[in-house]
């Protein structure tokens, strides 16, 4: 097999101090769980710093603002799904054949624009977009070697846009499961079958 190249990923955040990781964890922790329950534009920093039980200061100097606060919290989710398609359990990760892999790979996605809505449309046409290209790209490769992948890959992810999956979620009121059913159906009739070596692949001197 070629020598694929390696999926970059977002880089990992200097070390911190111990009580200032903790505050961070807890800031983001209380945050994920209000835009959870309230939606993003529901939540104020004073909620989540009378939340978080940390002062509005530290919360300000940490992150700024809200949307820079919901970035962080994408930016997580962000660095645990490359985590996962590179190094983690099948079928997301390495170990299952490259058509359930891209089907985990976009019900994954789907799972974290539900979660990241609000602010998903801005991140995805910057670093990860590209990784999730790559990463689709190498996977139709190793699925059909004929197709167009590079093309294949920028149609697939159209459909994992953060614009159409809120248009798709929000206005036209589809539950996140026909989502994710729906890209699985549109891997299977996109791309060709996996092929398999049968006799009637092999020469005539090698199938008698």
């Amino acid at each position: 097999m070629e020598n694929l190249p390696e999926l970059p990923q977002i880089e990992p955040e200097a070390t911190e101090r111990a009580d200032a990781a903790r505050n961070r964890e807890r800031i983001l922790c209380t945050a994920r769980r209000l835009f959870a329950e309230r939606g993003a534009s529901c939540v104020s920093m004073d909620d989540v710093a009378d939340a978080a039980g940390v002062g509005k200061g530290t919360l300000f100097r940490r992150f700024g603002s809200r949307a820079a606060l919901a970035l962080a919290l994408l930016s997580e989710d962000e660095s645990a799904l490359q985590e996962g398609f590179i190094r983690g359990e099948p079928p997301l990760g390495p170990g299952a054949a490259p058509r359930e892999r891209l089907i985990a790979f976009g019900e994954a996605l789907l799972d974290m624009l539900d979660r990241h809505a609000e602010v998903g449309a801005a991140r995805y046409s910057s670093a990860p977009y590209n990784v999730h290209r790559l990463h689709i790209t190498l996977l139709l490769r190793e699925l059909d070697p004929a197709c167009d992948a590079e093309l294949f890959a920028e149609t697939l992810l159209s459909a994992l846009s953060a614009e159409l999956f809120v248009y798709l979620k929000e206005a036209r009121e589809m539950p996140l499961e026909r989502i994710k059913a729906n890209w699985g159906e549109l891997v299977c009739r996109l791309v060709a079958p996996e092929r398999s070596t049968t006799a009637s692949d092999l020469p005539l001197e090698l199938s008698a």
